[in-house]
């Protein structure tokens, strides 16, 4: 009876051992996953909970212009840029606004404006005289411009003696002249007119404007300025020389 008694307290003590075993087992996992995701977060450099600084958004640039003269005069804005504006007499936080596909821009209290090839400067000046007709004695409209679009212009159609016929994209914020869309799509072609080159537009009203593009002037002689800019939907005719020798 004894022997019995002795063996069900030995089984007992070896249970009990085993649960304690157990336990700290579970525990020291856990305490390992908690330093190799410390680890982990030192080896990154960023602590937990912790925004990265670089995650800091900067102050819109209309927050930091108090006159309209700062305003920038230079970039036109086309599709999908984005400016911030305030009022400063009206003592609020600048808003992003961003140009629409249609080229305007929705502005607090005003409405649709037109801001397609406009300047900040020329949009502000436009804004004052109406939010001081209705809402301001004095207005000082502040427009800064805070991200250029990366999407192309529009389009430009070669055709003719050129290496390459079809469209040509024009990129975002840079400046494209005849000469220019000539190159990118691989140059003339052996039998190319270079004195008669074309450059044909639509006028608002539908009908067709051509100008004449002397390229001999343009890339011989270095006169730049007779290169005329090209506009979406412009169209370049390359004609071919009547004497080809």
């Amino acid at each position: 009876m004894k022997n019995r008694n002795h063996d069900n307290l030995q089984d007992g003590a070896f249970q009990l051992v085993r649960h304690v075993l157990f336990l700290l087992t579970v525990g020291f996992m856990c305490f390992l996953s908690v330093l190799r995701a410390q680890e982990r977060n030192m080896t990154v450099g960023v602590a937990p909970d912790v925004t990265p600084a670089n995650q800091v958004p900067t102050a819109p640039i209309a927050a930091s212009l108090d006159s309209m003269e700062e305003l920038n005069d230079h970039a036109k804005l086309s599709n999908g840029d984005v400016v911030s504006y305030r009022v400063i007499e009206e003592q609020t936080n600048p808003v992003h606004l961003q140009v629409s596909d249609s080229g305007e821009l929705t502005v607090p209290l005003v409405g649709i404006v037109s801001a397609k090839g406009k300047t900040c400067k020329q949009i502000a000046y436009e804004l004052k005289p109406r939010l001081e007709k209705e809402y301001f004695y004095r207005a000082t409209v502040i427009i800064g411009l805070e991200t250029l679009s990366t999407h192309p212009l529009g389009k430009v159609y070669l055709t003719g003696q050129v290496q390459h016929q079809g469209a040509v994209e024009i990129p975002a914020n840079e400046t494209m002249t005849v000469s220019k869309v000539i190159l990118l799509s691989g140059g003339l072609a052996d039998f190319a007119d270079r004195r008669k080159v074309k450059l044909v537009r639509k006028r608002a009203d539908g009908t067709p404007e051509t100008t004449v593009v002397d390229l001999v002037e343009i890339l011989d002689k270095g006169h730049t300025d007779r290169d005329p800019v090209v506009q979406p939907d412009d169209t370049i005719v390359v004609p071919q020389r009547l004497i080809n020798f």
